[in-house]
């Protein structure tokens, strides 16, 4: 048995209770998700979603991907394929980790997927254009992206400056901060996130892929500038 005895983890706040990180985008009847975690039955049954129109995938390690099988739910209801947008390189992880569902001679029931590449160009699904955003991970390319005035990067430590301008002026910027202590080698910290939120002049900020060596949500939430928040499972955010 795996114990913790740490704050967070024994906290009886539900705001310090979290699952992977992931993101139901929901537009005029349209319904995204960024990411499949391993915690992804769970989250669509919890958020009672009953059709998927696409998956846009960040990157390839396990904590942002290992759900894809679960999927196949949706193409049970559906009665088709679902599009998977990704990178190439992670495209062929998934084509790896998920071999049976490209195999030639299909077991039934496995998952249906179309996948589709991100490349550094706007995506269109049924009229929603989404703009990729390409980031480094350590050395691991990460693609995060902007909806209108939304924007989601996960998993990142350093956003070239062509890539920044993607981000300025966000209403709402969705933005990894992995922990205080300096410094991650591959996640920005909770003073590098401020800090990047304030250079792109993000109006709202909301920090994501919180470690439980953040702290406490009530206690860090009350030390951090006005406009910035911790985010937590179930947060709903309305943007235009």
């Amino acid at each position: 048995m795996i114990g913790c005895n740490c704050e967070v983890c024994t906290s009886s706040d539900a705001k310090d209770n979290r699952l992977r990180s992931s993101i139901l985008i929901q537009h005029e009847g349209i319904n995204i998700v960024v990411d499949t975690t391993p915690d992804f039955r769970y989250q669509m049954l919890r958020a009672q979603v009953k059709h998927l129109d696409a998956v846009l995938i960040t990157h390839h390690h396990k904590d942002h991907l290992a759900g894809m099988d679960d999927v196949r739910a949706f193409n049970f209801f559906q009665k088709e394929a679902i599009d998977i947008y990704a990178m190439e390189e992670t495209q062929e992880i998934i084509r790896k980790e998920f071999s049976y569902a490209f195999a030639p001679e299909k077991y039934p029931g496995v998952p249906q997927i179309n996948l589709k590449t991100i490349k550094n160009k706007p995506i269109h699904i049924k009229g929603l254009k989404i703009t990729p955003i390409h980031v480094l991970h350590h050395k691991l390319p990460v693609v995060g992206f902007r909806i209108g005035d939304f924007t989601y990067i996960t998993d990142a430590n350093y956003i070239a400056p062509e890539e920044k301008k993607k981000i300025e002026k966000s209403r709402v910027l969705v933005l990894n901060a992995l922990r205080k202590k300096p410094k991650h080698i591959s996640h920005f910290t909770l003073s590098e996130a401020v800090e990047l939120s304030n250079e792109v002049n993000a109006e709202t900020t909301y920090f994501t892929h919180i470690s439980h060596q953040m702290g406490t949500y009530q206690k860090v939430q009350q030390e951090l500038p006005k406009e910035k928040f911790l985010s937590y499972d179930q947060l709903q955010i309305e943007t235009i």
